[in-house]
């Protein structure tokens, strides 16, 4: 264990003794203590003089909280503009991903399968398409985005997932396009396992990890607010492919599934979790196709949740390691992805190469 203090601008640091045991994943207890383990800057041998500048730009660009977990330890963690760390935020569509664990959760628990037709859990009806159009969408579509329902109605991108708004524009599993429509998933869960959305949520993963937070009504959607070290503790877990502390959360195979490409549309992007290091990608609110991968300044191998207004969850299997930003939108509004992702990797790197 290693004591730590915080900075005017909520950085952990501190001194520990290097052990035979050093390079070890780390999980904070979930006694709701404070306890953290910490790793130093210098320890890694990281560039200390890249952190002020990285601390800077997270600061100008509208950041409330930054995390970077190195084998689960905190080597970064920092608090602007009022925030702290007993203070709830929201993760915005970075929140899709806990979906697409839970989904895995229910299929590992035997109350549904992927493979099967959304109206088997929540009956016919769910969209304005004719019965065999609706029939071709699968939960594993709504996991992948490529449900084929019009995300584009009445002149304008919509979240509305009442039937009159779910109307057909492609066969399921022929055209990807980011929409709002994969939160029928809390329903089909709900109804699969005869509970409520939140207290399955709850009892199957929030506790599990030790989070804190609760699901929001908001407008269309249901957003997960919660503190940054909860957010990390989701990050924490998906670094070790559904395991915690040697419990293993969510099943590896489906973790795998989750976090590689579901389909050959939109080759970055999985069960509702973002894949760097692709040979192209699709946009939200466009079908244009794009060479190259999401993020060129960050690792390849990471994998990313990612809300709108720039929430952040990247994951980094070839480093061990998460980092995690909230705040308000670096710039203008935006959905999932920005032009911020990309300075700020290219700040992140600056540490350690």
């Amino acid at each position: 264990m290693r004591a730590y203090a915080t900075n005017s601008k909520g950085t952990a640091y501190g001194n520990e003794v290097s052990t035979t045991t050093e390079e070890t994943m780390y999980f904070p207890p979930n006694d709701g203590s404070n306890t953290w383990n910490t790793k130093a800057i210098t320890d890694l041998g990281w560039n200390q003089n890249a952190v002020q500048p990285l601390l800077d730009y997270l600061e100008l660009k509208n950041s409330k909280s930054f995390m970077i977990l190195v084998n689960g330890r905190i080597v970064m963690e920092n608090y602007f503009n009022g925030h702290s760390a007993t203070t709830n935020w929201y993760w915005a569509s970075a929140g899709k991903t806990l979906t697409s664990t839970m989904t895995g959760i229910a299929q590992q628990e035997g109350y549904l399968n992927i493979n099967n037709k959304v109206s088997d859990y929540i009956g016919t009806g769910w969209t304005n398409e004719n019965l065999t159009q609706e029939n071709l969408i699968t939960c594993k579509n709504l996991l992948s985005m490529t449900s084929g329902i019009d995300d584009y109605v009445g002149g304008v991108y919509s979240d509305d997932v009442t039937p009159s708004s779910l109307n057909y524009k492609a066969d399921a599993g022929t055209r990807w396009a980011y929409s709002n429509v994969y939160v029928k998933l809390q329903d089909v869960i709900a109804n699969a396992t005869g509970q409520t959305w939140s207290n399955y949520f709850n009892t199957k993963l929030r506790d599990k990890l030790g989070m804190n937070g609760t699901w929001i009504q908001s407008g269309n959607n249901v957003v997960y607010w919660s503190t940054t070290r909860s957010m990390a503790r989701f990050g924490l877990m998906a670094l070790n492919k559904g395991k915690w502390n040697g419990t293993q959360i969510l099943n590896e195979t489906y973790f795998n599934q989750a976090t590689t490409t579901s389909q050959n549309i939109n080759l970055s992007y999985g069960y509702l979790w973002w894949l760097n290091g692709k040979a192209s990608y699709h946009l939200p609110q466009s079908q244009l196709e794009f060479p190259g991968s999401i993020i060129p300044s960050g690792p390849s191998d990471m994998f990313m949740a990612l809300g709108k207004n720039d929430q952040k969850i990247y994951v980094i299997p070839s480093k061990n390691m998460v980092v995690i930003r909230m705040g308000d939108a670096a710039d203008s509004a935006n959905l999932a992805l920005s032009d911020f992702d990309a300075t700020l990797w290219t700040k992140i790197s600056a540490l350690y190469q």
